[in-house]
């Protein structure tokens, strides 16, 4: 196994990415039994990708802002 994949596998691994996944699964499992209706459904994990992603995406500028100085 390449050391990238072994490092994307740890990164997924983190508390972070735990939570999303256990908060998607969560989700998906109630619109699939009629808990959730599906406007609610989206609109939630919109809000959770949209949050996991920005993060993702201000950790990267930030490597790279720590890099040029």
């Amino acid at each position: 196994m390449s050391e990238l994949m072994k490092k994307r596998l740890a990164n997924l691994l983190s508390v972070k990415s735990i939570s999303t996944i256990a908060l998607t699964a969560g989700f998906l499992y109630g619109f699939i039994v009629g808990k959730i209706s599906g406007q609610e459904f989206m609109t939630i994990f919109s809000v959770v990708i949209a949050f996991y992603f920005g993060t993702q995406s201000q950790k990267g500028q930030d490597a790279i802002d720590a890099k040029g100085e």
